[in-house]
């Protein structure tokens, strides 16, 4: 099944709604497809792991998941009521958190919420490790889907290398790993890119998800075509970057070890326990009357 595309973030902001209280929210089927979900049971699950989250961090369910009814036109123009919830911001960020990241759309949005709940929280030194820290990992993931699809298409494990290789030389105009390494002074043992910064990552990131795509698409099959077609997207990639005036991926200077990153980022934990209007969540200023138990 051919997966939604990654989510539009600007989508999501004017997906937002404003309830009786005043407090913003979303609605869950709204947002089921933007998350790159087809079926709402699936979706279902998701919200009711956000939904044991919520309250394994301290902070009050019904506060942020608010169970609602949503009319939809059905054959024949009939309309009907299906089960709905209206979501917080930060229930949104749960089930963001709790959704599947193999969904491209998923994983853009855990990427999006983990920089916007702590951008309060932290200086712009900060949010810049925190963007770079998140993309690192994203790029992980992509780095071993792509193994995936060259292995589909005929690479052996022991021609990884030279695969991989192929995608940086066609983007870094020639220079392997290696050589990429020798001119940005970065020693041999070092991860290239542990050493990459955000933007170099999001060039790498996009070689390796069209690459990938391309393999698949074309049904591509044969190690030396799978090789040649990598090489390929990281000439185009490389193109675009010229294109548009950008910085060429071999000028970008070395960034610091992403483990020192790391390091910082988890030296300033993010903060779940919510306080304010941020712990009101779907009731804003005005809290619900104390109920009878």
């Amino acid at each position: 099944m051919t997966e939604k595309s990654p989510v539009r973030l600007v989508t999501f902001e004017e997906l937002r709604r404003t309830n009786e209280h005043g407090a913003e929210y979303w609605s869950a089927r709204d947002l089921q497809p933007l998350l790159g979900y087809s079926q709402w049971r699936r979706f279902e699950d998701a919200v009711r792991r956000a939904m044991s989250s919520c309250e394994a961090s301290g902070n009050e369910c019904d506060y942020h998941f608010a169970g609602a009814g949503k009319p939809i036109v059905g054959g024949k123009g009939a309309i009907q009521e299906v089960a709905d919830y209206h979501l917080s911001r930060f229930a949104c960020y749960l089930i963001a958190q709790n959704g599947d990241p193999r969904k491209p759309a998923i994983a853009q949005a855990q990427k999006y919420f983990a920089i916007q709940t702590r951008r309060q929280e932290l200086s712009d030194a900060q949010s810049t490790d925190l963007e770079r820290l998140e993309m690192r990992k994203q790029v992980s993931e992509e780095f071993k889907n792509l193994s995936g699809a060259a292995r589909t298409a005929g690479v052996a494990d022991r021609r990884f290398g030279v695969f991989h290789d192929a995608g940086y030389k066609g983007l870094y105009d020639g220079r392997g790993v290696d050589q990429i390494k020798a001119r940005k002074g970065i020693e041999a043992g070092d991860n290239l890119m542990d050493r990459m910064n955000a933007t170099e990552l999001a060039a790498n990131q996009f070689r390796m998800t069209q690459a990938r795509d391309k393999l698949a698409r074309e049904g591509i099959r044969g190690e030396q075509r799978a090789i040649d077609a990598h090489h390929k997207v990281g000439r185009e990639v490389r193109a675009a970057i010229a294109k548009i005036g950008g910085v060429m991926p071999e000028d970008i200077p070395a960034d610091e070890h992403i483990k020192l990153v790391e390091k910082r980022v988890k030296a300033t934990p993010p903060r779940l326990s919510l306080d304010g209007l941020d712990a009101k969540g779907l009731f804003g200023p005005q809290l619900p009357a104390a109920r009878d138990d």
